[in-house]
């Protein structure tokens, strides 16, 4: 009788084996779709199979924010468009995030939360995360990260004191600022403007090269056509407008200021509403912000976009090294990576060959436009320039 029960349990173990093999009859087998890799090869009519691209290097990109937002008509949004471009084009997943406030640890934790959410490409524009780099590139070494508007002087954990250089896995990017502050301050006076103003946000060197740039360039137009100018100079000590900025803006406006140079991301929105206000004129900055008013003569603008999306395709294709463990600046001398908005800005006066005149000469050496942030630019005896506090 043992013998008999040992069999049939035996029996009954093997088609339960079986059963468990199979698979259930209410059940289907699906594969969902992946935007982060190269499609399947297809079959031909012939019966062939195409093979598939070959997979990138990159997986995910994230980019994460400063102060900004995405959507804030400034450097922010211009590197989201390079992201969000280029990523549609190579049907890479990608997203954003906004750190909950300003500080290192609220965009280390962002900057965390990306990898942990899939990205292997951090995109992070601002001088801000010069110590968030410090902080996760060590940490997360199987991990991109393109700093765009990063200087080597940012590098610092102590506020500058100490200077660590980049990892291999970072790509810190700058721009000659100062060239498209030139290219506008020298348009504004071609153009007929003698009574200037620039408005910076916070004093950082990408700001002041703008606004030095536009002192030396508005100073030599002035030497050219033998006029005398003046130059309202002030920061507001941050990127956004406020009641007191806007409040200084029309008492510029209204002492004759005829057009201001507002340089710090939303900081634009003061100049602009004092602008409105006394029937003035605005320069924009970073992107062609012409669309946001007819008040904009003219931007002076960095390629944002144009860089991010190079260094994404650049970073795909695995050639990394281009731009990985250094500093890389764009400017005139490297190509078009800064200039004004030639088929957006309603100045008359000065043309466009004008315009591509001084910027050949910019690109040959004829014309060196000073960087230097230590001291405000020298200028003729046709310039007189108030720095405001």
């Amino acid at each position: 009788m043992k013998k008999i029960l040992a069999f049939l349990l035996a029996a009954l173990m093997v088609v339960g084996l079986f059963a468990g093999c199979a698979p259930a009859d209410n059940t289907e087998t699906t594969k969902a779709p992946d935007s982060t890799t190269a499609p399947a090869g297809e079959t031909t009519e012939g019966g062939e199979t195409t093979e598939a691209p070959e997979a990138g290097v990159i997986t995910k990109v994230a980019l994460v924010t400063d102060v900004g937002t995405i959507d804030d008509e400034s450097f922010n949004q211009a590197c989201w468009q390079g992201v969000e471009k280029w990523c549609k084009e190579n049907n890479i997943e990608y997203t954003y995030y906004q750190p909950t406030e300003d500080s290192t640890d609220a965009r280390v934790l962002s900057v965390s939360q990306a990898i942990s959410e899939g990205a292997n490409t951090i995109v992070m524009p601002g001088y801000l995360f010069g110590p968030t780099i410090l902080t996760v590139q060590d940490e997360y070494p199987d991990v991109y990260f393109i700093a765009v508007d990063v200087a080597a002087g940012d590098l610092s954990l102590d506020g500058g004191t100490t200077l660590v250089d980049p990892s291999a896995n970072v790509a810190c990017l700058t721009f000659s600022e100062e060239q498209a502050g030139y290219l506008a301050g020298y348009a504004a006076v071609k153009e007929g403007y003698t009574k200037l103003g620039f408005l910076g946000g916070i004093a950082v060197p990408a700001v002041q090269r703008y606004g030095y740039g536009f002192v030396q360039g508005a100073d030599a137009a002035a030497k050219e056509l033998n006029k005398k100018i003046e130059i309202n100079y002030t920061y507001g000590g941050q990127f956004q407008g406020s009641p007191e900025i806007t409040a200084k803006m029309e008492g510029w406006y209204q002492a004759g200021t005829e057009v201001v140079f507002a340089c710090g991301g939303g900081i634009y929105t003061s100049a602009l509403e004092a602008a409105d206000k006394n029937d003035g004129k605005v320069i924009g900055v970073d992107v062609d912000q012409s669309h946001i008013s007819n008040r904009f003569v003219t931007s002076a603008m960095k390629g944002l976009q144009n860089v991010t999306e190079s260094v994404l395709d650049t970073l795909n294709k695995g050639e990394w090294a281009t731009y990985g463990g250094k500093v890389s600046n764009f400017g005139l001398l490297e190509g078009e990576y800064v200039g004004l908005p030639t088929d957006t800005w309603t100045m008359t006066n000065f043309t466009t060959e004008d315009y591509e005149a001084v910027k050949g000469q910019i690109k040959d050496g004829t014309i060196t436009v000073s960087n230097d942030t230590s001291k405000m630019p020298a200028v003729s005896e046709n310039t007189t320039v108030n720095e405001i506090g």
